[in-house]
């Protein structure tokens, strides 16, 4: 456990800064952090596990324990555990911490966890269980928690503190607004250090001021605010050092820490040697104490960013630092005597560039401030003029005023920064740090109020652990041995008496000077028990208080103006006027403010301060850290069983262990044990009608725990040991786990059910009303759709309309120039619609340009026309050999038949006058299959093969016995004609001679008798030729010949 002696180190732990003494037990996190992991997570998961073991202990961790009990046993067993490092030790529930003047691993993020959720005797002892068992009884039982932290001066009061703090702070929630509020409250501590503590022979981190802080949490138990109350600040020592001592850490952090621009300024230089308020008395020489490890450089960098953290801005921490500055010039003020002619002394300032420095810092002209250093009014007519003597401690008193309102003014601005928003009840927990007991060579008014404090916290302690508890016992019918001890009441009777209380005698009117307090002192307190004054062996001006750690011999001097320290009117209205930041430190200089009554006294107030903190605490579920100071040396391994021994003594430890070893740690009335323990039994649970006393009895046989533990009482029932409280808490615990599972699963049922009715009788009508409107939406869209479909129809049917005329209209305009010729394809495009249209119009248009073709035709070339449209008819897309011969004109007389003179003699004999064909051809042999030059003559009546060169017929096939014509699909110049053979008769009739013979419609008469067959001829013209033919016979018989056109030849 850590002492305020104080060397600053500062540490991070899960994002939170904290401030460690660098010679004690609590270590930086880097180190804490090294300690933990060194050598692996294994290794660092096997040192928690045997830090967290009983079995690891040393001695008895608990002194209740200890066989036999003695003084020397008890002193014996702290020896032994501090010599293994082990400084944490119990008495029951309250915690003994020995200081060990250096670093322990005893500090990491894995055991605050393992404190919070495990019972504090299930573990070995540690701080963190006494923070972890504060913090679980405020949100278990919802009850405000205290933790005084108690000891003398050097014993690790501000570390322990400082750890408890800690805990709060890392087990609770990680909200932005919590966690806000969580840095502020730490960040508060190391500001209020810098600006409270201060190095003392006995300490090098003394608290040179109360505080108790109070820590508001929500229903989550997450921290949501906190207040802050301190206590009486040793404003003395920023004018008068003790030897040995320092000023307060903030001096030297802002000398040594701030840069060359803030030091220019703030009109201040790098060397602290300069300025008078940081020497020592003429003891030392007169320089500055310098403390080995103490880096003020690094500590003022904290200390502006807690500034920072708890939100004052720029300026205003500007202006902090300015305060401070004035008082560091103000101390490096001379003051020199003079003669005034009316032969009164009075004073003047050596060095004015100190003082125009301070004004130009304050705001103020150095005029004013000048008379007011140096002269005084009297019934504001008369001015005096003061002596050196005088105006230095017009000047001492100006400097204690600025820094003690500084730092209440830091005080007020910290709450206002942690001041709760939530409205409603809060949960409080309290830690009380004040100042340890003092006694210094040189005892001042200072060291009388501290020690007073330390009283009146001692008393409330020895009153709830002690007295209480011991008067209950015997209330309560419990068999009980009384165990004594000593009572400070008298001692706190002596000091704060409302008649002739020491305290009280400094506010008589009459008690203008210390030498009249003095007498007051010793004609009241002569001859008390606990108060040695006017006694030969008492230094002059001194009296002597026996407190309950032990005599404390006071000076005097100083205790008067110490008490009321009221600054003259002169002052007080030049410091008003000034433009420096904080006008509001000096109201009472405001001229339109007239108040004559007296200031409250420095004792009254804190007297009022004290009984209103013993007030809190009292009502409160106190918990107890008692420190201890192992040697006067602030050196680790050393051990003064003296020392020790006294702190236990006036501690009362050894009347605590032995109310601990007999008595009970834990009571409460039946009514309340039965209603927080109920549920741990099935005979009072839910509900218990009988009398409590009788459920309190099956509920304490029902449970797995020795009836030996409890003992019933008038109206209570008590618990005798610690270990048994936390076993039912456990038990309380698991059992309400269980029912909160029951009820909500009972509740999500409910609930549940609740809302699926809910919603199902919703969507019912939800349904309904849907049904309804989709029915309605329906309608409407399809009658809208209807309105729209007609209304298409209407303009679709005028658009098209309109398309067709305009089509129609610009038709003859998009015609191509040829427009007029049969064989041209162009045809302006159409939309999609007029698509049928178009293709009608452009029948219609093919029709009329043909007809218009056709007209310009005369016989001959109608004739032409005729053919060509009949072979197209008969052998489009059947003939492969057709394409190439459209383009050719049938010209039919190829060799000019018809002018020959030969033919025109022939075709007189058979009636063959109108040629339609001829050309030189070849006749396929049927029995050789030769190819034989013919010439074939085609007529309108007949089919005639002659001779090519003698124009001798051959055959003459009349067209009405063609029947059939045969050709192939493929591109050969081949054709079959068919010819119907002729009936016997026929062929008789023409066998029978008569004189003029007849054309029949058989071959030639020496033919007759025989059937000559179908012909087979290859010509070039093969289309023409059965095209013509084909038309021949057409008109011959009236009825169109059969042709064929297939791979194979039909014949029948």
């Amino acid at each position: 456990m850590t002492g305020d002696m104080y060397k600053y180190s500062l540490g991070e732990l899960n994002g939170y800064h904290f401030r460690y003494v660098e010679n004690s037990d609590i270590p930086k996190v880097q180190d804490t952090v090294r300690t933990k992991c060194r050598g692996g997570g294994k290794a660092c998961r096997g040192g928690v596990a045997a830090m967290l073991s009983l079995e690891q202990e040393v001695g008895a961790w608990d002194s209740v324990l200890l066989e036999p009990l003695s003084e020397e046993s008890f002193i014996a067993n702290l020896h032994q555990r501090f010599k293994r490092d082990h400084i944490y030790s119990y008495i029951g529930n309250v915690l003994l911490s020995v200081n060990p003047y250096k670093k322990l691993a005893l500090y990491s993020t894995d055991l605050v966890h393992a404190y919070k959720a495990r019972g504090p005797f299930q573990l070995p002892p540690h701080i963190y269980a006494i923070a972890g068992t504060s913090y679980r009884w405020l949100n278990d039982r919802n009850e405000d928690q205290c933790i005084i932290i108690s000891g003398e001066s050097g014993s690790g009061k501000t570390e322990a503190a400082r750890i408890v703090l800690q805990f709060i702070v890392l087990v609770s929630g990680d909200s932005t607004r919590v966690k806000l509020i969580k840095d502020r409250l730490v960040q508060a501590g190391a500001l209020l250090e810098a600006f409270g503590n201060a190095r003392t022979v006995r300490n090098d981190n003394a608290s040179r001021f109360g505080k108790f802080i109070d820590i508001e949490f929500d229903y989550k138990g997450d921290p949501i605010g906190g207040h802050l109350t301190h206590f009486l600040l040793e404003k003395s020592r920023v004018t008068a050092l003790a030897s040995g001592d320092r000023n307060f850490h903030i001096f030297y952090q802002l000398l040594t820490g701030a840069d060359i621009h803030l030091l220019k300024c703030l009109k201040l230089h790098r060397n602290v040697d300069n300025y008078v308020f940081l020497h020592n008395d003429t003891d030392s020489g007169g320089h500055v104490v310098h403390t080995e490890g103490t880096n003020d450089k690094t500590h003022f960098v904290y200390t502006k960013t807690a500034l920072e953290v708890l939100g004052f801005s720029s300026d205003e921490i500007i202006d902090v630092f300015r305060v401070i500055a004035v008082v560091l010039k103000l101390g490096n003020i001379k003051f020199v005597p003079s003669n005034n002619i009316d032969g009164t002394e009075g004073s003047a300032i050596s060095n004015d560039y100190e003082l125009y420095d301070i004004c130009e810092l304050l705001g103020v002209e150095q005029k004013w401030l000048y008379r007011a250093l140096t002269s005084r009014n009297i019934d504001d007519v008369i001015i005096a003029d003061l002596s050196a003597l005088e105006a230095s401690r017009i000047r001492d008193s100006l400097c204690k005023a600025l820094y003690s309102r500084l730092f209440t003014w830091l005080i007020n601005r910290i709450n206002d920064s942690t001041k709760s928003k939530h409205h409603g009840r809060r949960k409080v927990l309290g830690i009380l740090d004040m100042y340890g007991f003092e006694v210094f060579e040189r005892n001042c008014f200072e060291q009388l109020i501290i020690n007073y404090c330390n009283e009146k916290i001692h008393q409330t302690v020895i009153q709830i652990t002690l007295k209480e508890e011991q008067e209950e016992y015997v209330r309560e019918g419990i068999e009980w041995t009384r165990i004594d001890f000593f009572n400070n009441s008298v001692v706190c009777d002596l000091i704060e008496q409302e008649s002739h209380g020491i305290l009280s005698l400094l506010d008589e009117p009459h008690i203008q000077c210390d030498g009249a307090f003095l007498t007051r002192v010793e004609q009241c307190w002569a001859g008390h028990s606990h108060c040695l004054a006017a006694d030969p062996t008492l230094p002059p001006n001194s009296f002597q208080i026996r407190h309950y750690a032990g005599p404390v011999t006071y000076n005097v001097e100083g205790f008067a103006e110490k008490n009321h320290d009221v600054l003259h009117r002169e002052l007080s209205r030049v410091m008003f006027f000034c433009r420096h930041p904080f006008p509001c430190f000096f109201p009472e200089g405001n001229p339109k403010r007239c108040n004559i009554k007296r200031p409250v006294s420095t004792t009254q107030q804190l007297k009022v301060s004290i009984n209103t903190l013993v007030k809190t605490l009292s009502s409160r579920q106190a918990h107890y850290v008692r420190c201890i100071k192992p040697n006067e040396l602030k050196q680790p391994r050393i051990f003064e069983m003296a020392l020790v021994q006294h702190q236990i003594r006036y501690l009362s430890l050894m009347e605590t262990v032995q109310v601990w070893r007999l008595g009970f740690c834990y009571k409460l009335t039946y009514i309340q044990f039965l209603n927080r323990y109920k549920m741990l039994s099935l005979h009072t649970w839910p509900h218990w009608r009988g009398t409590a006393f009788e459920g309190v009895s099956y509920l304490v046989r029902s449970l797995p725990i020795p009836t030996a533990e409890f003992i019933f009482g008038r109206t209570k029932i008590f618990v005798r040991s610690p270990r048994t409280v936390f076993e039912l808490e456990d038990f309380r615990r698991a059992r309400l786990e269980m029912l909160a599972t029951l009820l909500q699963k009972v509740w999500r049922g409910y609930h549940l059910r609740k809302r699926y009715v809910l919603y199902r009788k919703s969507q019912i009508i939800i349904a309904s009303a849907w049904r309804s409107w989709r029915a309605r939406d329906e309608y409407r869209i399809l009658k809208h759709k209807k309105q729209m479909e007609w209304a298409a129809r209407i303009i679709q049917r005028h658009y098209i309309q309109w398309k067709r005329r305009q089509f129609l209209l610009r038709l003859p305009l998009m015609l191509p120039a040829d427009y007029d010729s049969p064989v041209c394809r162009e045809w302006p495009t159409c939309p999609p619609k007029l698509l049928e249209p178009s293709i009608l119009l452009r029948r219609i248009h093919h029709k009329w340009r043909c007809r218009k073709y056709r007209q310009k035709f005369d016989q001959t070339a109608r004739n032409r026309m005729r053919e060509k449209v009949t072979a197209s008819i008969i052998f489009k897309d059947r003939k492969a050999s057709y394409p190439r011969s459209v383009s050719h004109p049938f010209l039919g007389d190829y060799v000019r038949l018809r002018q020959n003179i030969q033919w025109k003699k022939i075709c007189t004999e058979t009636n063959d006058q109108y040629v339609v064909f001829a050309d030189i051809i070849n006749k396929i042999t049927r029995s050789s299959g030769k190819f034989v030059p013919i010439l074939l003559v085609v007529s309108t009546r007949s089919m005639l093969i002659l001779d090519q060169r003698t124009l001798q017929v051959k055959y003459r096939v009349p067209a009405t016995e063609i029947y059939r014509m045969s050709l192939s699909p493929y591109l050969d110049d081949v054709a079959v004609f068919h010819v119907r053979a002729c009936p016997i008769a026929n062929i008789s009739e023409c066998s029978s001679g008569s004189a003029t013979p007849q054309p029949t419609g058989c071959l030639f008469q020496s033919d007759l008798s025989k059937k000559k067959g179908d012909f087979v001829f290859q010509t070039g013209h093969v289309i023409e030729i059965v095209t013509k033919l084909f038309l021949v016979v057409q008109n011959a018989v009236g009825k169109a010949p059969e042709v064929n056109i297939s791979t194979e030849y039909v014949s029948y």
